[in-house]
């Protein structure tokens, strides 16, 4: 009677259901994402991990930007692409899993990034929603990294993920080794998830060793709607 009673209010407060996974409640930013045709990538593939870095305040803002929002969720484009990313992982490394740190962004939260580093040094690593934002607001791009399936504990890459410094560029990961900054096995850690990102059609970005675009900002701007 109780689960009964809880079903029906999840229905009655957040009328969205989730096909494929059973009846779940979705927050206001959940059900916009998904009015908007967006998919939540572990309805594809419930073995990819997912752990929000901006619902948490550990990322470069000091800020808990996601207020209600829990779930990765990506164009479906995108969202498939990281399925047979971690198909060809699982290929070649059984025990490890892809981790999803973030994916569509709606524009409202780029702003606030965008003036946090506004006039500063970290300026050139976030987008500037004025211009049309980045690959995050249209669902086409995601932060992501290596994961340990056993444990849940991310591999070493050599910086903590959203790490806005040279030390993340992929540019010139040999000299960074090198100089002792990153260590051998986080270079290629580094170069394990760049292969199955690109053979599943994502493009690595030079400055972010955990973010990958599926396409160009000409073609979201040309031929998709950004994240309200």
């Amino acid at each position: 009677m109780r689960m009964g009673v809880r079903l029906l209010m999840c229905f009655l407060l957040v009328p969205m259901m989730i096909m494929g996974q059973g009846t779940k409640c979705l927050s206001p930013t959940a059900r916009g994402m998904a009015k908007q045709g967006f998919v939540d990538v572990t309805s594809l593939d419930s073995t990819i991990q997912v752990s929000l870095m901006y619902s948490r305040a550990d990322n470069f803002t000091g800020k808990v930007l996601y207020k209600d929002l829990k779930e990765a969720y990506l164009h479906p484009k995108a969202a498939k692409a990281v399925v047979k990313a971690q198909q060809l992982l699982k290929q070649k490394r059984p025990d490890l899993t892809l981790k999803i740190y973030d994916a569509a962004r709606p524009m409202h939260i780029q702003q606030i990034m965008w003036d946090v580093v506004v006039g500063t040094k970290q300026e050139n690593y976030v987008s500037n929603p004025k211009n049309g934002g980045g690959m995050h607001n249209y669902g086409m791009a995601v932060d992501i990294t290596l994961a340990d399936v056993a444990t849940g504990d991310t591999l070493d890459m050599g910086t903590v993920v959203d790490y806005l410094g040279v030390y993340a560029h992929i540019t010139d990961e040999a000299s960074l080794v090198q100089r002792h900054i990153i260590t051998a096995q986080a270079k290629k850690n580094r170069e394990l998830l760049r292969s199955v990102m690109q053979e599943a059609g994502f493009m690595p970005l030079k400055t972010e060793w955990w973010h990958f675009n599926l396409i160009t900002r000409a073609e979201a701007k040309a031929h998709y709607k950004a994240i309200k």
